[in-house]
């Protein structure tokens, strides 16, 4: 059943259920559950030992849902992922087995290790929560998270990630190193092996489903749409930028900043909602002049940065 905690206090949390697991950047924390309250897919992307498949894991043991965690490497297939039509001698019918991505939360830990032909088959998934197989569509049920890790693009046996899956994901998220402190009390506490086991759901998957509903309502006054229109289009006439945001973009950071909203717990969005959310929700879909999307994010960062500063904002 789900829970009668007051809303606020259900956000609250579950940002201190992941945060007792994940000891290290706070922002990450946040940027990871307002991802999953605007109903959107997470690119963790950062070295190795990070705790990239930590954040991941603590945010889908803190929510009571189906969760799966997915291994991609460079041999599996579609099928592996989607599932597989068999034919059955005994009854000589066909029946769909589904794969892993029928779930509530998929954790698909390091991505860009799988062929880019695997990586597409989640695109539908990703983009209608839904699966078609053999002429049949099959719904994946709410809520539905892909959650992706991937290491840089430079480590050896990574795949780069096409340009429409990288559109699919509506954060990308860097970690970075924790600090001092943090890193000492992993040594201590080793969160991995004890707290994330012993964690326990904070929320009933029917609280995240109304959590996102009420994230739909957040309103989203004339004067702040015209400005986040007019942020996206200040990107494609960036001189460093060769594809700007896209109209699915500019929708993105509009939910991104709805979801802000909520968790600052107001009912209106406001100018700052919308660039606290820039670079997490659009330099991932910058192709910069001279380098493909995603390769140089940093250096998106700064550009998109730029491009929304140059635009006025709203009083």
């Amino acid at each position: 059943m789900s829970t009668t905690i007051p809303m606020n206090d259900q956000i609250d949390r579950l940002l201190e259920s992941v945060g007792r697991v994940y000891l290290g950047n706070p922002d990450a924390v946040e940027q990871l559950v307002r991802c999953l309250l605007a109903r959107g897919h997470a690119l963790i992307e950062d070295v190795p030992g990070v705790g990239k498949t930590i954040l991941a894991s603590a945010l889908a043991r803190s929510v009571d849902c189906r969760f799966t965690r997915l291994q991609l490497t460079p041999d599996m297939l579609p099928s592996d992922v989607l599932g597989v039509t068999m034919y059955h001698q005994d009854t000589g019918k066909f029946e769909f087995r589904k794969g892993p991505v029928f779930t509530d939360i998929l954790l698909a830990d390091e991505i860009n290790r799988t062929t880019p032909r695997t990586q597409t088959a989640l695109l539908e998934a990703m983009s209608e929560a839904r699966v078609s197989m053999d002429g049949e569509v099959y719904d994946l049920g709410q809520p539905f998270m892909v959650i992706a890790t991937q290491n840089p693009y430079e480590f050896a046996g990574t795949y780069l990630l096409p340009e429409n899956q990288l559109d699919r994901f509506l954060m990308r998220i860097s970690l970075g190193y924790p600090g001092v402190e943090a890193e000492a009390r992993l040594l201590d506490l080793r969160p991995a092996a004890t707290v994330l086991q012993e964690l326990e759901p904070v929320l009933h998957a029917d609280d995240v489903v109304a959590l996102q509903r009420r994230v739909d309502e957040v309103r989203l006054e004339p004067a702040v749409r015209d400005y986040i229109v007019a942020v996206a289009r200040a990107t494609r006439d960036e001189d460093e930028i060769q594809v700007g945001l896209s109209p699915r973009g500019t929708l993105a950071l509009a939910h991104a900043a709805r979801a802000t909203a909520l968790m600052d717990h107001r009912d209106h969005v406001i100018p700052e909602d919308v660039l606290d959310n820039v670079v997490a929700v659009g330099a991932h879909r910058m192709l910069l002049r001279e380098s493909a999307a995603g390769v140089d994010w940093e250096r998106a960062a700064v550009a998109i940065r730029r491009a929304a500063q140059s635009v006025q904002a709203p009083l």
